[in-house]
């Protein structure tokens, strides 16, 4: 009986840490709708293959949606969500808070050394690594190069804003269903306001000047929202005030936009399978303005771990494996060499076969010319591109969205949106203590 009871407690024991080792822990990802992340969840039998112990629940939202509830879940500590979708705004405001694990720990097949410096920079604090990059991008112009033929055009691979004013004109054809030029109209402060931000900035336009007043009342904003509102009226589709990066990629796989000035992560989609343009797209420089500064901007959808989640470990190892030189070697696999996310390693623009995708090299150098700490003609006190890294940015960058968004619908003029910018983000600085 002893050595039965002995036997039988052995394989209680026995079933008890198998079954431990086996207890499946459930992660809840919240993510945005873009066409990288809804891929990644296609890829997903990878992931179980190597974690059969880890199951993903994805929670995916369009991007003004995602980063109101991620916002407020980790400011309030709801824990909803185990990691997050989070950009190059957040990152460094939430590591500081404290709202964020550490990713520091991550395994060393991770290759942390191998990020892009520029965009490693914007996700790390005081040599802490908050975030990891799923991709990276900057921004340039898309365009038709059949619709540039046929007008006897070519675009410059560096064009100022008056190229891109010509060629739209010469592209413009609403009769048959195309416009000049598709830009960002939706209000948010990730959507017009950072295309619109990143604009200015190449016509000496900034937020603030070094003593944090609001400079909406100056004569560069005045230019930048004039030849905006004047560019989309002239050349742009219909509605436009309620088109953000989502629509307008629409527009243009369907053949309705001659350029789209937008993220350079676009790139594979508009010359991907569900584009009816893929064979007719050519890629340039975001334009200037003959100031020295481009209006592209440095941004990275990334993933993140609020400090508050209780399953941190689960949650690194996705992590691990969404965001490592595996997974891309598995998207290339998959999905060919053009798909894979891009912006975040520089053993990615050290590979040969990635060399030959046709907007590798725009990529890149249009991410290696944005300067986060210069973003501007004239000096700032904040870093950023196409936003200002502060708490208070996210509330005054809808806001200042939402004005510029009815200005292009028609309902009210340049000056009148110009004004009402001004008083609302001094009203908010002034609230904030930045100014008296």
């Amino acid at each position: 009986m002893t050595v039965t009871f002995r036997a039988l407690l052995g394989a209680s024991v026995a079933f008890t840490l198998t079954g431990a080792a086996l207890a499946e822990t459930t992660i809840t990802v919240a993510t945005v709708n873009n066409g990288d992340m809804i891929r990644m969840q296609g890829l997903m039998d990878d992931f179980y293959a190597k974690h059969p112990d880890i199951k993903v629940e994805w929670v995916t939202l369009e991007e003004n949606v995602l980063r109101q509830n991620v916002t407020t879940d980790i400011a309030t500590g709801g824990g909803q969500y185990d990691v997050l979708t989070i950009g190059t705004y957040e990152v460094p405001i939430w590591g500081k808070q404290g709202w964020l694990a550490s990713l520091n720990d991550l395994p060393a097949d991770y290759d942390v050394d191998d990020l892009l410096p520029a965009i490693r920079g914007g996700l790390t604090v005081d040599g802490t690594l908050y975030a990891s990059p799923f991709y990276g991008e900057s921004s340039m112009v898309m365009y038709r190069t059949d619709l540039m033929q046929a007008a006897g055009m070519e675009m410059p691979e560096a064009p100022t804003w008056a190229d891109i004013e010509t060629a739209a004109a010469a592209m413009h054809n609403p009769d048959a269903g195309v416009y000049g030029v598709c830009l960002r109209g939706k209000a948010g402060w990730g959507e017009n306001t950072a295309f619109i931000t990143a604009m200015s900035n190449s016509f000496g336009a900034r937020w603030f000047d070094e003593n944090w007043v609001p400079q909406f009342d100056q004569p560069e904003w005045k230019a930048t929202l004039d030849f905006y509102l004047n560019l989309m009226n002239s050349y742009g589709p219909p509605g436009a005030s309620n088109n953000g990066f989502n629509e307008n990629l629409t527009l243009f796989n369907q053949g309705k936009c001659g350029m789209w000035i937008d993220a350079t992560v676009a790139a594979s989609f508009v010359t991907g399978k569900d584009s009816t343009v893929a064979d007719s797209v050519g890629f340039a420089l975001a334009p200037d303005n003959g100031l020295g500064k481009r209006g592209n901007w440095l941004w990275a959808w990334s993933l993140a771990i609020p400090a508050s989640s209780q399953k941190q470990d689960a949650a690194k190892a996705f992590i691990n494996w969404a965001t490592n030189k595996d997974y891309l070697a598995l998207v290339a696999e998959k999905e060919g060499w053009a798909n894979v996310p891009p912006g975040t390693r520089t053993s990615l623009y050290a590979n040969e076969d990635y060399a030959k995708v046709p907007f590798a090299k725009m990529t890149i150098d249009s991410i290696n010319t944005a300067d986060p700490n210069n973003p501007s003609v004239k000096p700032v006190p904040y870093v950023g591109v196409q936003f200002v890294a502060i708490p208070e940015f996210q509330g005054m960058g809808t806001t200042v969205g939402e004005i510029f968004s009815a200005a292009l619908a028609g309902q009210k003029t340049a000056d009148q949106a110009l004004a009402e910018a001004q008083a609302a983000v001094t009203e908010e600085m002034k609230a904030s203590g930045y100014i008296e």
